[in-house]
């Protein structure tokens, strides 16, 4: 297989693509914004990003697009190519891939998001080399991959990892997944600028701006503080039945550096009674490891697809 895959990471905020040769190698990218909560203005607008690929790549004289694949958030079923449920997407059993490959003319795979920039930090990142490894992306959502003997849980099943969607308040904030108290209520970047806005009056803040006031604004901070306690709550859970040996934080809250990883480790040190705190790390392949993470499934699966069966 030598040919080139288009690798789509389909975000809250932006959809990313990229055209990338066998070696990874990027010959086209693009990027357009990701139009929430309609689901068919989504389709239209990956589809357009792929159809600008397309372009790029024959221009490009690159070779043969071998298949599209597409990592999405939310409950994917990878194996017919379905999304379950992506609340912030609009798509409620929405039948993806058939409905992009259709439209593209070339075979489309589908892929959780996070689960695949878990896999792609497991090979080419951050977590290189680690066998028992938990990767956590922080952005609109919080999802976590989880890989244990080097193998990743749950790739096939396409909903492992939802950490976002464990309830820290059972009478909380109501979620868009329809549960009460979800982390991702407390502990994304979109649930820290919605907090700091409720908190002060000041509409359109965002996380960034959160971590950027840190030290100036006490508000700030306090968001920031509460955020942090919740994700260490949930963490403690995870690290405490598991025992990963290396965390990896990554997502667009990532980009904080010390003044997210610093306190999120010295709250697990300082509530640990029983598990042993591993080394907390940022993500190695920044933004790119939802797209390089679905060109790395999508040319597993298609070595899978091409394995003669056994006689």
């Amino acid at each position: 297989m030598t040919g080139v895959v288009l690798a789509l990471d389909v975000g809250g905020t932006n959809i990313r693509g990229e055209a990338l040769t066998a070696d990874l190698v990027a010959v086209a990218a693009r990027r357009t914004a990701t139009p929430l909560g309609d689901g068919d203005a989504v389709l239209d607008a990956i589809a357009g990003l792929c159809e600008g690929l397309l372009g790029d790549v024959a221009a490009a004289g690159a070779g043969p697009v071998e298949a599209v694949g597409v990592a999405v958030p939310g409950v994917v079923d990878t194996a017919r190519g379905r999304v379950r449920l992506a609340a912030n997407l609009g798509w409620r059993d929405t039948p993806v891939a058939e409905l992009l490959g259709a439209r593209l003319g070339v075979p489309v795979l589908l892929h959780h998001d996070v689960t695949v920039a878990g896999l792609a930090e497991q090979r080419l990142g951050a977590g290189v080399g680690v066998e028992d490894l938990l990767c956590v992306f922080l952005g609109t959502g919080v999802a976590a991959t989880l890989t244990v003997g080097g193998h990743v849980v749950g790739q096939r099943r396409g909903h492992a990892g939802e950490l976002g969607h464990v309830p820290i308040h059972m009478d909380g904030l109501l979620c868009g997944c329809g549960q009460r108290g979800c982390l991702e209520m407390y502990a994304s970047a979109r649930a820290i600028g919605d907090a700091y806005a409720q908190a002060t009056g000041r509409v359109g803040a965002t996380s960034r701006d959160v971590a950027a006031w840190l030290g100036t604004d006490p508000v700030a901070d306090q968001v920031w503080s509460d955020a942090l306690d919740a994700l260490a709550h949930v963490l403690l859970g995870v690290i405490t039945l598991l025992a990963p040996t290396r965390v990896v934080v990554g997502g667009g809250l990532a980009a904080a550096g010390d003044a997210l990883l610093v306190p999120l480790r010295q709250r697990l040190e300082a509530t640990a009674r029983v598990a042993v705190v591993p080394e907390i790390v940022p993500a190695g392949l920044g933004q790119r490891a939802g797209v390089v993470g679905a060109a790395l499934a999508t040319r597993d699966a298609l070595r899978t697809a091409l394995r003669p069966t056994a006689r």
